[in-house]
């Protein structure tokens, strides 16, 4: 073993070589894949199988995440790309140079290395998914009990660094870590419990249904009444974060959280230490200076210049490391708020911070320096003129519109209207109020337009790191690629795990096996008790007056007479299925 040289930590450990080490872990790789495989069965019947009786329909496609519409194990999800996350920013700063390949070719070195990433990972989430609880979760406690050894053992061996200096191995890994020991526990519960099951001294639960719990608890609020008063909301909800009790994030978009989380950390770690080289050149370059300074006695001609680059540094260098917080803080509010995307995340946090980094050295110069340097009456008479001259810029502007609605609008309609309607009167007068207003307006909005254009940059560069806001102009929603993927993953959503739509199905098919069950027992009916039969035709007339009287706005929705038929049968048997 031996300790990574760049003191980035990111260099991983080796076993007497990389050889070694890749074809150690390609073989357990393979090897609990080819497992897993084996024990998934295959839906349908292949040619090859009438050859082999062996294989019986085995070594079917074993599928690591449903991205799309899984909602248990969230969290053990959310952490299994936890664990990757030190691999994943080692390939966002393009350490991966398996090969010597020209500049046009790295997009293409990349996604080799994000293959190699996930394969190396695959064994986590397809242990996790698995329905051979017993078998995959020793499996996958003997892979993170692997990985958690050489994590540990890299840690031991080479826990300083060259740019942070004392443990700087375990700055860097620690989230890693942390991640890796809550799969060991979390394959540990896995085994415990599967081996009760296969005991008999725990009752197995049953098929997991296609239509998740808070997915019909949903439905069935939909076909409610709604509450003649709304409950009263707490602070929390009107003020911060208003949820619904009957939603729940995907695995999806939980796994993409804890991940940007690490990687946000990883991030502002990798920036310290860059930080930390260049105050370090800068303190090199200032020592210069000074030598200079004092080899002229105070009395060179580059003195004041030099003496406002050093106040220059010491600025940017405090105001650098406060911002730090602040930026952190806004990713991370962000992050709560849309519970999306990585790496765009990740360069929206160092654009942000390099712009509240360029407020604060205008603030520091603009407020505080004056001060220090006993400008401060100076600085307050300059500010008073701006905050005068705003002030009657903008008192102009709301003087026209005054002007122009109390002597150029007609009277109000009814005393009732809040506004007058937009009619003018003394239009003589109004034309010539125009024509004298013109050529001021003309330079107002030539200021107008700057001022757009710098509240555009500043909310441009703030709103980067949130991709459910685009940037661009109506119309132009299509540039921002931020945003198409976040209406392109509520579209996935919305066509693949609508509640309605997943309820609907559901139905059905509980409708289909109870028809297969009542066609595969011959005397069926003989098991339930006898009762008045009823037409199915009145029973659809008395589900849709149920419906209609608890959802009166469904009347103006109903289609003609002639197109009901399908959709309120439809309709009945979704709420007789939902409330049953």
């Amino acid at each position: 073993m031996h300790c990574s040289q760049n003191g980035t930590g990111y260099d991983f450990l080796y076993f007497n070589s990389k050889r070694y080490q890749c074809c150690l872990f390609l073989f357990f790789q393979f090897f609990i894949i080819m497992v897993l495989s084996f024990l998934q069965r295959r839906v349908h019947h292949k040619q090859i199988d009438d050859k082999s009786y062996l294989l019986g329909n085995r070594f079917g496609i074993v599928m690591p995440l449903d991205f799309i519409g899984t909602f248990n194990n969230r969290w053990s999800y959310g952490v299994a790309f936890g664990a990757a996350a030190n691999k994943v920013m080692f390939l966002f700063s393009e350490g991966y140079q398996p090969l010597q390949v020209p500049q046009w070719a790295q997009a293409i070195v990349l996604l080799i290395g994000g293959i190699e990433v996930g394969l190396s990972h695959f064994p986590f989430f397809a242990c996790l998914s698995s329905d051979f609880r017993l078998i995959s979760s020793i499996l996958g406690f003997m892979y993170s009990l692997i990985w958690f050894v050489i994590t540990t053992l890299h840690i031991v061996q080479c826990p300083h660094g060259q740019l942070i200096g004392e443990y700087e191995t375990v700055i860097f890994y620690w989230p890693s870590l942390l991640c890796l020991a809550f799969l060991l526990g979390r394959f540990v519960y896995m085994f415990v419990k599967a081996l009760k099951i296969h005991l008999g001294l725990e009752v197995q639960n049953e098929e997991r249904s296609f239509l998740e719990v808070h997915q019909a608890e949903h439905v069935k609020q939909l076909m409610r009444k709604p509450p003649e008063q709304e409950e009263e909301k707490s602070w929390f909800q009107r003020r911060i974060y208003e949820w619904d009790p009957y939603f729940q994030f995907p695995s999806r978009m939980i796994g993409a959280t804890v991940l940007a989380f690490i990687c946000l950390y990883l991030f502002i770690i990798i920036e310290f230490c860059i930080y930390t080289y260049i105050v370090q050149e800068l303190d090199v370059f200032e020592g210069g200076l000074e030598s200079y300074i004092a080899s002229v006695n105070d009395t060179g001609v580059l003195t004041p210049a030099i003496l406002q680059i050093k106040e220059l540094i010491t600025v940017a260098k405090g105001v650098w490391m406060l911002t730090i917080f602040s930026a952190s803080l806004t990713c991370i509010s962000y992050l709560f708020h849309i519970l999306f995307i990585v790496f765009h995340f990740a360069s929206g946090y160092l654009i942000i911070h390099v712009v509240q980094c360029l407020f604060g050295v205008m603030i520091m110069y603009g407020l505080v320096l004056p001060v220090i340097h006993n400008q401060g009456l100076e600085m307050l008479k300059g500010l008073g003129i701006g905050i005068l001259t705003i002030s009657i810029v903008v008192g102009l502007m709301i003087l026209q519109l005054k002007i122009a609605a109390r002597f150029f609008l007609q009277p109000k309609i009814k005393p009732g209207d809040r506004q007058k309607p937009l009619a003018l009167n003394n239009r003589k007068a109004f034309h010539n109020f125009n024509y004298f207003l013109f050529f001021y307006n003309v330079l107002l909005g030539l200021g107008a337009c700057l001022f757009r254009l710098f509240v555009s940059c500043i909310l441009g560069t703030w709103l980067i790191a949130r991709i459910d806001r685009t940037i661009m102009q109506n119309g132009y929603e299509a540039a921002d690629m931020g945003f198409q993927a976040w209406i392109g993953m509520l579209f996935v959503d919305h066509y693949h795990t609508n509640p309605v739509l997943v309820g609907f199905c559901h139905i059905l098919l509980t409708c289909n096996n109870e028809r297969k069950l009542q066609k595969s027992i011959p005397y069926w009916h003989l098991n339930h008790s006898p009762g008045p039969r009823v037409s199915i035709k009145s029973r659809t007339r008395w589900f849709l007056l149920y419906t209609l009287l608890k959802n009166p706005r469904l009347t103006l929705l109903r289609k003609p007479k002639s197109a009901l038929g399908i959709r309120v049968a439809t309709q009945t048997n979704s709420v007789d299925v939902l409330q049953n």
